[in-house]
C-alpha cells in the first residue's frame, strides 16, 4: 500500500518526534503498511519488455509471421472435423505460447522482484479484511480533497511533463528521417518504424524507472514520518512490552527485602562475624561433617553491616575485628559460597580462636 503525506494537524498537535520502535514497525508491517512505490514493478516490467523486443524482436516477429502464414495456408478443401479443429487449435495455442511466454515469465519475475526489493517478502491478509469506514462517503470525500491527494496529483502531472518532454526530445532528433518515410520502400519503412517504436519505448520505460526509484525514496521518507511516535506513545509501548517501571521497581525492592530477611535468618546460625570494624560485616559458618570449607551465610556494608552485628549480638554469635580479612571476604565471596583456598589459613585461625572461646574442639 503506497503511503502518502502526513502533514496533518494531529501530527503537530501530538509532536510525534520520536523514531518508530521495532514493535511499531512490526505491527505496521503485519497490517501491510510498508514503504512502496506501486510504479516500480510496472516500470521494470515495461523496460524488460522493450529490452526483450530489442534483443529478440526479429525472432518473435518471424514466429508471429509463421503463425499467421500457417493459419492462412489451411486447406479449406479438407473436411473440418472436431478432431482436425482440435489439432489446429492446439498447434496455434502452442505457437502463440512460444511468442507470449518470454513476456509472461519476465513480467512475473520482475513483478515479484520489484516488490521484494522494496519491502522484502511479505504475506498478509489484513488489507483484504472489509472495513465499513471505507464505505463512508464523508471520509471518501475527505481523502479526495486532502493534502495527500493534491500531492499525488502534482506528482502525476510532473511525471507526465517529464516523460512527454523526454519523448519529444527523442522524436525531434528523428524529424528529418520521419519526413522521408513516404519515399521509403515498404519493408524499410516498417523496419524503421519498428526500431523507432522500440527506442521510444526504451526511453519511456527508462525514464519511468528513474521516476519510480525517486518516488520510492519519497514514499520511504513519508512512511518513516507517519510511523513516528510521541514521547507518551513510546512510554506506553515500553510499559506494555517491558512492564511498568514502577511495578518492576517495587518487585525488585520486595525481592531485595526477602533476600535480606533470609540472610538475616542465617546470621544466628553463624560461627563468627568478621567486621571492618564498622563498614563491613561477614558472617561465616562451618560444619565439618557437611562442608568442605567455611561458607559465607551473610554479608553487608554500612547499614546492613550494623544489622548483622546487632543480630549476632542478640544471638551470642562471636564478633571479631579483622579489617583485611573482612574486606577480602566481602569483595570476593558471595552469600552461599565457600571461601577461596588462599583464605583458608586466615579463616582457620579465626575459627580456631572462636572454638577455643566456646570450648569446642
Amino acid at each position: 500500500m503506497s503511503v502518502g503525506l502526513a502533514f496533518d494537524l494531529q501530527y503537530f498537535a501530538e509532536e510525534k518526534t520520536e523514531k518508530a520502535t521495532p514493535r511499531r514497525r512490526q505491527e505496521a508491517r503485519r497490517k501491510g503498511q510498508v514503504a512502496k512505490s506501486a510504479e516500480l514493478p510496472a516500470a521494470l516490467i515495461l523496460l524488460a519488455a522493450f529490452l526483450l523486443l530489442l534483443t529478440a524482436g526479429s525472432t518473435l516477429a518471424r514466429e508471429t509471421v509463421e503463425l499467421f502464414r500457417q493459419g492462412l495456408a489451411v486447406e479449406v478443401r479438407d473436411p473440418l472435423t472436431p478432431r482436425s479443429i482440435e489439432h489446429l487449435m492446439v498447434a496455434y495455442a502452442l505457437a502463440g505460447l512460444r511468442i507470449v511466454a518470454p513476456f509472461a515469465v519476465v513480467a512475473l519475475l520482475l513483478g515479484v522482484l520489484g516488490n521484494t526489493v522494496q519491502f522484502g517478502f511479505l504475506v498478509t491478509t489484513d488489507p483484504l479484511v472489509p472495513r465499513w469506514t471505507r464505505l463512508n462517503p464523508v471520509e471518501g470525500l475527505k481523502r479526495m480533497v486532502s493534502v495527500r491527494a493534491l500531492v499525488e496529483l502534482g506528482k502525476a502531472l510532473l511525471k507526465f511533463v517529464i516523460i512527454l518532454g523526454a519523448l519529444i526530445l527523442v522524436l525531434w532528433r528523428e524529424v528529418e528521417r520521419i519526413a522521408t518515410l513516404p519515399r521509403m520502400p515498404l519493408a524499410d519503412g516498417l523496419a524503421y518504424l519498428g526500431r523507432t517504436t522500440v527506442y521510444l519505448g526504451l526511453v519511456f520505460a527508462g525514464v519511468l524507472v528513474v521516476l519510480a526509484v525517486v518516488d520510492y525514496g519519497y514514499q520511504r521518507l513519508v512512511y518513516e514520518r507517519q510511523l513516528r511516535m510521541s514521547k507518551q506513545e513510546v512510554k506506553d509501548e515500553f510499559k506494555r512490552t517491558e512492564g511498568d517501571p514502577l511495578i518492576k521497581q517495587r518487585i525488585r525492592k520486595r525481592q531485595r527485602e526477602m533476600a535480606m530477611r533470609r540472610m538475616m535468618q542465617e546470621v544466628p546460625k553463624a560461627d563468627v562475624v568478621i567486621t571492618n570494624p564498622v563498614h563491613v560485616a561477614v558472617a561465616l559458618r562451618y560444619d565439618a561433617g557437611k562442608m568442605d570449607a567455611p561458607q559465607v551465610v551473610a554479608k553487608g556494608a554500612d547499614y546492613l553491616a550494623r544489622r548483622i552485628r546487632q543480630v549476632a549480638e542478640q544471638h551470642g554469635v562471636t564478633i571479631m575485628e579483622n579489617p583485611p580479612l573482612a574486606r577480602a571476604l566481602y569483595a570476593r565471596v558471595e552469600v552461599g559460597q565457600t571461601i577461596p583456598e588462599d583464605l583458608y589459613k586466615a579463616v582457620a585461625e579465626v575459627l580456631a580462636y572462636v572454638y577455643r572461646l566456646k570450648g569446642k574442639a
